[in-house]
């Protein structure tokens, strides 16, 4: 794909992969998410794996996307996409409430869905891409 190799090679020679990160204190660099992955919602920038992770230590949660989806108010909101470990339901409304404990009031998913299976790609990876694009409307119809 050269095309998409020229727009992400610099004339420097530095490689723009889309990874976000932040240097610590201590002057290590931790990788916080990817550009195209990162949700503003009120001039807030969001990061969905701090998301996640609390999410996926949730009972019942087997695993989470968090993504960004359109919404009138806020530019964007965060919606969470879990699916369920075979032996124990989610309980959405507990969920909400321990998101209280653990995340600034802004970071809180707007909506909960949950879904059989999350989208892959053939090397594994969740394409958040195709839930933001099933997602979408979710705000924007109302």
């Amino acid at each position: 794909m050269p095309e998409k190799t020229a727009v992400e090679l610099r004339g420097d020679g530095f490689f723009i992969t889309g990874d976000l990160g932040k240097i610590d204190t201590d002057g290590y660099v931790q990788i916080v998410g990817r550009n195209k992955d990162l949700i503003i919602s009120g001039g807030y920038n969001i990061y969905p794996k701090e998301i996640e992770q609390v999410l996926d230590a949730q009972p019942g949660v087997l695993e989470s996307a968090v993504i960004g989806v359109p919404h009138p108010d806020f530019g964007e909101t965060v919606v969470g996409v879990l699916t369920q470990k075979s032996d124990e339901p989610i309980e959405a409304n507990a969920i909400m409430d321990a998101l209280k404990n653990t995340l600034a009031r802004f970071k809180h998913p707007r909506t909960l869905v949950v879904i059989d299976t999350l989208p892959r790609n053939t090397m594994g990876k969740v394409q958040k891409n195709i839930l933001r694009e099933r997602y979408a409307t979710m705000f924007t119809d109302c």
